[in-house]
């Protein structure tokens, strides 16, 4: 017994798994190695889980009743948008039909629509002056994206000697176009696909191999590459041109900014709420942290 929430307990293997969730998140993101950072998010971990129940208990605390109505209405919205009843138990991890769980869990969930409706009451309606300013003050969530142009050069691996040999080829046509020579008749010339033209044309991060992005978009307009290696064999690139990312016009992302003004003002209320909860709760920790279990 681990943690304890008002009277209630939360089971030791809940918290394993909040655990191991957080942490493989870290870990996937490569902001985490082995079991340096356990304790933290061993409490991370329990701190979810606390809040989450005590939301839960007041939910339950403010509306112990609800209509059959209400919780008729929640399934058929939650089926129609997971697109069929069997799709949505899926989702929700109930392979088998049980009639009983269903009704609790939608249940519940009517609960919180509840509770919430009245924690972010009132709700702001912000005048176009309103958007505007905060538009301005947070101009980095409407700007356009970055984009570039570039041309490359691809030598394959494929039918080569060795490594060593097509890196060498693709170091000398690099000195060629760094002396001055036109960088796409080169590529015509050697490109190892010649079915890909050398100019790529304008593309945005996410559209081309992630090694490839990371060099064309840390490149100035005119610069080539150095020679750097993917799956598809080594390969240099020219950057021809950069457009930057700009702010998108205010009458353009004004439906945005309303959103995101709501969001920001859901936030804030929901996190003063949960701390006024957690101040008034009884939690209580009864293991202290265990580690990885891997020696460390």
């Amino acid at each position: 017994m681990a943690l304890i929430v008002n009277g209630e307990e939360i089971e030791d293997e809940t918290i394993e798994n909040e655990f191991r969730t957080i942490k493989g998140h870290y870990e996937r993101t490569l902001q985490v190695a082995c079991c340096e950072r356990d304790p933290e998010f061993r409490a991370l971990a329990k701190d979810n889980l606390a809040s989450r129940l005590i939301i839960q208990q007041e939910a339950m605390k403010r509306f112990p009743e609800v209509s059959t109505e209400d919780v008729k209405s929640r399934l058929a919205k939650l089926i129609e948008e997971s697109g069929s009843e069997d799709q949505f138990l899926m989702r929700i991890g109930m392979p088998v039909k049980d009639e009983g769980l269903l009704h609790a869990q939608v249940s519940n969930g009517v609960r919180m629509d509840k509770m919430m409706i009245a924690v972010y009451a009132p709700e702001p309606t912000p005048t176009d002056e309103d958007m505007r300013a905060w538009y301005e003050k947070n101009i980095q969530y409407f700007l356009t994206e970055e984009e570039v142009k570039a041309s490359h050069i691809t030598l394959s691996l494929a039918g080569a000697r060795s490594r060593a040999e097509v890196y060498t080829q693709v170091r000398e046509l690099r000195g060629k176009a760094l002396a001055g020579a036109d960088f796409d008749a080169l590529a015509v010339e050697h490109n190892s696909n010649k079915e890909t033209p050398p100019d790529l044309g304008w593309f945005k991060r996410g559209e081309f191999m992630e090694e490839f992005e990371c060099i064309a978009f840390s490149m100035n307009e005119g610069e080539v590459s150095p020679v750097f290696t993917t799956q598809l064999g080594f390969h240099i690139c020219k950057l021809t041109g950069r457009k930057p990312a700009v702010p998108k016009p205010f009458d353009d992302v004004k439906d945005e900014v309303r959103h995101r003004m709501l969001e920001q003002h859901r936030d804030e209320k929901f996190n003063v709420f949960v701390d006024e909860l957690k101040k008034a709760a009884s939690i209580e920790d009864t293991d202290p942290d265990e580690g990885c279990g891997c020696g460390h």
